[in-house]
């Protein structure tokens, strides 16, 4: 869709653009949020981390509708295909051979989390960190450990190291499909880490403390995070301190056993 607009707002963009930093694009987008009463400060999940778990694997939420409800993320997909980025508005599948592939809005998730960016605060590091240090230090950028926040990570990688999860054919717990992880590392690479740090007591919601998906700047590849060093990077964080979920209304969620205490499980699938 394309959108004719007055020269004095064109110069006003332009000015705007100039003083923050941010892309034309990206000040529209915020503009329009705003005027239409979309709420930047929600995170929205389909399904639970619980359940992932425990090999619910399917859900019935479409990619197109996910869209609706963020433009930044991270996920899978149904019968456990790969890992998903969402960044920009644009939804990528990165599969077991490491690489990324673009999304189709049919696909179906069976869990993602997503949100609209609008950093809240910014920071860059130019010393390269281990992925560690890397955690300590965003320890110190965030105001509170009880809330939410999408933290975005740009720059340039000494390393990376991530694992996509083969698609599951047959029924089987997450730990069981992530013992037979495909793992591949990346060398000096340009990129982005999507993430989130989620609450400890939320841990049968999400997985808690930080999680990240890489994604390459030339969108050709990526996975799950186990292992980063830094060279080069710009840290966002948004706030977000409200959460919509939306639980699938399927056989395999409705019929699943969520009581039990999958912590140690999800420690060992997420390392």
């Amino acid at each position: 869709m394309y959108i004719n607009i007055s020269p004095p707002l064109q110069a006003a963009l332009g000015k705007r653009s100039q003083e923050t930093g941010q892309t034309p694009a990206e000040i529209v987008a915020i503009a329009l949020r705003q005027y239409l009463e979309i709420d930047e400060e929600t995170l929205f999940q389909t399904s639970t981390i619980g359940a992932l778990v425990e090999g619910v694997y399917r859900g019935d939420l479409t990619i197109a509708e996910l869209r609706n409800y963020g433009d930044f993320g991270l996920g899978t997909f149904n019968d456990l295909d790969g890992e998903m980025v969402v960044l920009d508005g644009q939804v990528w599948q990165l599969r077991s051979d490491g690489r990324a592939y673009p999304v189709a809005d049919e696909v179906k998730t069976p869990f993602a989390t997503v949100t609209f960016w609008q950093a809240d605060w910014t920071a860059v590091l130019d010393q390269p960190l281990t992925y560690e240090e890397l955690q300590r230090y965003l320890d110190t950028l965030l105001p509170s450990g009880n809330i939410f926040y999408a933290i975005k990570i740009s720059g340039q990688f000494r390393s990376v190291r991530t694992r996509t999860i083969e698609r599951q054919n047959q029924p089987t717990r997450l730990v069981e499909a992530a013992a037979r992880q495909p793992v591949h590392e990346f060398f000096d690479v340009q990129g982005d880490l999507v993430g989130f740090w989620t609450p400890s007591y939320m841990k049968t919601v999400n997985v808690p403390g930080y999680h990240f998906h890489f994604l390459s700047a030339d969108r050709q590849q990526g996975g799950h995070v186990l292992d980063v060093c830094i060279e080069r990077v710009d840290i966002g964080i948004d706030d977000t301190p409200r959460l919509r979920m939306a639980l699938p209304d399927t056989q395999e969620f409705l019929g699943a056993n969520l009581t039990r205490d999958t912590e140690q499980e999800l420690h060992q699938a997420e390392k």
